[in-house]
């Protein structure tokens, strides 16, 4: 199963417009959480690739979350988006979970691989696990849905 098949993607009515507080590093809103992030492509080349990545989260759909790569990685010239189950990121900081096209592991004390899944391939990504878990402390902070 497709982790955007276990979380539908919100409707258009549920992006609704808010006052934004900004900082150097993250956006909060009154119905979303953004936080920017710089993590590591893993590939065969001993180099790796570091990339600026965009953690989501919205109040609309408070089980997921979104992982989005810049437009200069994908073959079509846009932005890459990943949803997947918010306690999917959570559990994999803690120890490897996910079986489908979204697999999130610890490495080491510091960083954790996330590691998706696709008909074009496997792209193997490494975060500082403090940055994640800054993110999903964020998201809890966020505003409840009603």
């Amino acid at each position: 199963m497709s982790a955007t098949a276990e979380n539908p993607p919100a409707s258009a009515t549920a992006t609704a417009t808010s006052t934004t507080l900004t900082t150097a590093t993250a956006t909060v809103t009154a119905t979303a959480v953004e936080e920017r992030v710089t993590a590591r492509v893993i590939s065969d080349d001993p180099l790796y690739r570091k990339v600026p990545v965009a953690l989501r989260f919205a109040e609309a759909e408070p089980l997921a979350v979104r992982i989005v790569f810049p437009a200069d990685l994908s073959p079509e010239g846009t932005d890459n988006e990943w949803v997947l189950p918010r306690a999917l990121l959570e559990a994999g900081l803690q120890a490897p979970t996910g079986t489908g096209d979204v697999r999130v592991w610890p490495c080491g004390r510091v960083q954790a691989v996330v590691e998706f899944h696709s008909p074009e391939g496997v792209a193997v990504v490494q975060f500082d696990s403090v940055a994640l878990r800054r993110f999903l402390r964020r998201t809890y902070g966020a505003p409840a849905t009603r």
